[in-house]
Parts: C-alpha cells; structure tokens; sequence
C-alpha cells in the first residue's frame, strides 16, 4: 500500500511532466497560464484519492495516473473561472490568472485546461474508460449547477440549509466523490464497492467544505492559509451565515441585516461584529455539529467496505488529515 506523500509525489510527477510539454506547445499566450496555474501546487486531494482508491484493489496504481491528472487539471479549470467570478486577487499565495495576465486570457485557457482533462482521461487504457468518461461528464455538469446554485444565493436572503447543502455537495463533494469512484472503476472493483467509495467521497466531501467555512470565519490565519472573514466581507449564505438568521433574536436578525445590506463599511469592523453575533448565538458549535455528522458517516461507509483493514488505512489516515483533526 502507498502513502499519502508516495502518492502525492507521483501525482506531482505527472503535473509536473504535463507542463513542461504544455510549455513549448503555440500559441505561448494559450499554454503559459494554464502552466502557471499547474505550477501554483495545491493540496491535490482529487488526484490523490484516484490512486488511494485504485491502490484499494492493486498496486499497479501508475495505470490510473491518466485519469487522476485529468481530474486535476478539471479541477483547477474550475477554480480559473470561479476566480474571475468572485474577482478574486490571488491564489495560493499568488496573483490569480486573470489579474496576471488577463480575464480573456484566464477564460480561454480555462475553457482548454477542460478539454485538456479529457484527452488526459482518455489516455488511460482501462477497460472500464467508458464508464469512468460517462461519470466525469456528469460530475463536471454537477459542479457547474453547484456553481450557478452559488451565484444565486448572492442576491436571496432566504436560503435554507437543505438548499445551501445541496449546493455544496454539487459544488465541492462530488469531485471527490468521483474521484473515488473512478479509481474504484479502473481497478475493476465491484459495483457495490464504486458505489460505497462514491457515497464516502460525497460525505467526506460535504464535511471538508462545511470545515472550510467554519476556518473561513473562525480559523487561525496562518495555519488557514488565507485572509480570515471572507466569507463575511462577501455576505457569503454559508451554513453560519443561514443558521445565525434561523436562530437569531429579533434584535440578532435586525444587527445581521444591517451588515449585509451596508455597501461602505470598515472591513475589520464588519468581521468583528458579525463574529460576535455569531458567537452569541453559538452557529460554530452548529456547524461543528454538522461537519462531524457528515465525518461519521463517512468513516461508517469506509467501515462496511469488505476489504482487509490494512488496505483501508491509508484512506483513513487521508480522510483525517483533510479534516485537519484526528478522531
């Protein structure tokens, strides 16, 4: 069985052999972003969990390689336009694509990072490619309905929890339920098997992004990563945001209205001050509640697969890390 870290490495690997030949390909202004935003680096969860998947039933997991890099460059196609949307500034400590370079230029190299994932994909010669390719087409048209599900909670006040979940499994949870089930396919498993791995995937994904909007709001910067509050700034209808007006007092709901309908405000003020409505009325302890209820459910799944201990641990030991705790 392969590490995390053996496995990142061939993941790294792949991308980094990618790029390089990305990087003497024409029109230079077409493939320079794209071997920018390959370069950026990132957790590479998707791509890993292919090959822990694949590794759960052979050792040959270089046959599956093909379809985890199509994955991630799928992956980070999405994140070139999410970024253009949300006009964001950087990315993983760097400028994003569209203020480097341009927002047409971030737009077509994101539209060919696309069909790059599927000539990637395609190169695999396993038997099941076909199912693999079918289950990629619907998970990349899952994520774009997540995407448009973001964009029109931007203007509604009322958005409900079971709405804002849906959202997010869309959007977050089945990529990494996808890649699951695709190393699951290539390595032939059984259909019940693909299909446990799918439903672990979906709820470790559920309680990864529930996580990240719990740092985003109440994280420690430098172990985060990013700039804490965002999601506040941005009158983001996450789970915290949903849950405070559901629980709040008159007076709460009337102070939580007041921030998000202000268009001039001091952004450490803003932060501050929704943070102590949210602390008062206890939606960290809500939502702690809900990541953990998606976390146990996945440790469930992985728990009911039939296969030796041993072999599942690696993905145990991932599901762990990726929820920066140990349970």
């Amino acid at each position: 069985m392969y590490t995390f870290e053996e496995l990142l490495e061939k993941v790294n690997a792949g991308i980094q052999n990618r790029a390089q030949k990305l990087n003497r390909k024409e029109p230079v202004k077409l493939y320079e972003p794209i071997e920018y935003t390959l370069d950026m680096g990132g957790k590479r969860l998707r791509p890993v969990l292919v090959l822990h998947s694949y590794n759960l039933f052979s050792d040959e997991v270089s046959d599956a390689i093909p379809v985890a890099l199509g994955i991630e460059v799928f992956h980070n196609f999405t994140l070139l336009h999410d970024d253009i949307m949300d006009n964001a500034g950087m990315r993983r400590g760097r400028p994003t694509v569209h203020k480097k370079y341009s927002e047409n230029s971030a737009i077509l190299s994101g539209d060919a990072m696309a069909f790059l994932a599927y000539e990637y994909l395609l190169e695999s010669k396993a038997e099941q490619i076909t199912g693999v390719a079918r289950l990629f087409s619907k998970t990349a048209i899952e994520v774009c309905e997540g995407q448009q599900y973001d964009m029109d909670f931007e203007t509604r006040m009322d958005v409900t929890e079971a709405e804002y979940l849906e959202m997010i499994r869309l959007k977050t949870a089945v990529l990494l339920a996808c890649s699951l089930k695709s190393g699951a396919l290539l390595a032939n498993a059984s259909g019940e098997m693909a299909e446990q791995l799918y439903d672990f995937g979906t709820n470790l994904g559920m309680a990864f992004q529930l996580q990240d909007d719990m740092l985003d709001t109440f994280g420690n910067q430098e172990t985060f990563g990013k700039k804490i509050g965002g999601d506040i700034l941005a009158n983001k209808k996450t789970f915290l945001l949903i849950k405070a007006f559901e629980m709040a007092t008159e007076k709460q709901a009337a102070k939580l209205l007041e921030w998000t309908g202000k268009t001039r405000f001091n952004p450490e003020e803003k932060i501050r001050e929704v943070k102590a409505i949210f602390n008062q009325i206890g939606v960290q302890e809500q939502i702690q509640k809900k990541i953990d209820h998606f976390y146990q459910q996945s440790r469930q799944i992985l728990t009911e697969i039939k296969l030796p201990e041993n072999r599942k641990e690696p993905l145990k030991k991932l599901s762990e890390k990726m929820l920066q705790r140990v349970y």
